[in-house]
């Protein structure tokens, strides 16, 4: 009896709002976008994986009320802009980041794979800015500094954050609401293990294949090369990378900070000699596992 009764307490408090985690929708009308009969696909086999999706989110979490500071954190998971790793570099990622008093979201952003998208390689930065943009206007509600608004992004996420943090002011070609005129600009950047580069040189190919298609003009992989798009109002950024990295070369973080120095941007970086790709928290990876201390140092010092 006892028993039923705690399951029954428990269940009742998850339905009065008190789940850890809420969703909202980035859209009331999603731009760039039209009707397909594709549906959202969600695959678990040790790591959350969603792709093709059409409605994309920002799920909300909240740390408890005496431990909040007034940071936050937009938080874009990676998966070679095919799939979004959306646990393991996102939900896992946010409740760390709860941890220490910042009030996270993780972001569910369209593919470019999706068929359901006009022009795909704008997709996912239109959901960046929205994203930044939602959370700015609604600062006051979760208790947030409207100026203490970071983001962060993993491998493909990486290049979507480090897109929004330099061309978080591309102008919209959608019919506007009030609320797209609101500045997009994030106030600090972490990128792990980032896709930084477009160039043939030095990105990732999957990623530059789905994000551009696989017959891309040199222009629009210039636009979408993170290091040539730098200037004096990018923020500051932290970066981890790995030496040993084979499918996102290390020198995509070492291009962008030489371009962060290059404008005087403050910047962070910290490479480490293995660890390869794909790693999250590196949990049992020697002292690649003490990267989230080094950013939260980091943060502590903004």
């Amino acid at each position: 009896m006892r028993k039923l009764f705690v399951f029954l307490f428990i269940f009742l408090m998850m339905n009065n709002g008190f789940s850890q985690s809420k969703i909202i929708n980035l859209w009331d009308t999603i731009p760039n976008s039209q009707p397909t009969k594709e549906e959202e696909k969600t695959t678990v086999d040790g790591i959350k994986r969603i792709a093709l999706v059409k409605k994309p989110t920002l799920e909300v979490f909240l740390p408890s009320h005496k431990n909040t500071s007034d940071k936050a954190v937009i938080i874009c998971p990676g998966g070679g802009y095919r799939i979004l790793s959306y646990d393991w570099e996102g939900t896992d990622i946010a409740k760390w980041l709860n941890s220490k008093g910042i009030t996270a979201f993780v972001l569910k952003s369209r593919l470019p794979t999706s068929k359901s998208l006009i022009v795909p390689h704008e997709a996912p930065l239109q959901d960046a800015q929205r994203a930044i943009r939602l959370v700015r206007n609604s600062a006051k509600k979760w208790g947030i500094h409207p100026e203490k608004i970071g983001i962060m992004g993993f491998s493909a996420g990486g290049h979507l954050a480090a897109s929004l943090g330099t061309q978080f002011d591309k102008p919209n070609n959608f019919k506007e609401q009030a609320l797209d005129t609101i500045s997009a600009k994030p106030n600090f950047m972490m990128l792990i293990y980032p896709v930084i580069s477009m160039q043939d040189s030095l990105t990732h190919k999957g990623s530059q294949n789905n994000l551009l298609g696989k017959n891309a003009s040199d222009q629009l992989k210039n636009k979408y090369s993170n290091e040539l798009q730098v200037t004096k109002d990018t923020p500051p950024t932290f970066l981890v990378h790995s030496a040993d990295d084979r499918a996102v070369p290390v020198a995509n973080s070492l291009e962008f900070y030489k371009a962060l120095h290059k404008k005087g941007i403050e910047a962070e970086m910290h490479i480490y000699p293995k660890g390869g790709h794909g790693y999250s928290f590196a949990i049992n990876k020697g002292r690649l596992a003490t990267w989230p201390d080094r950013l939260y140092d980091w943060l502590q010092s903004l």
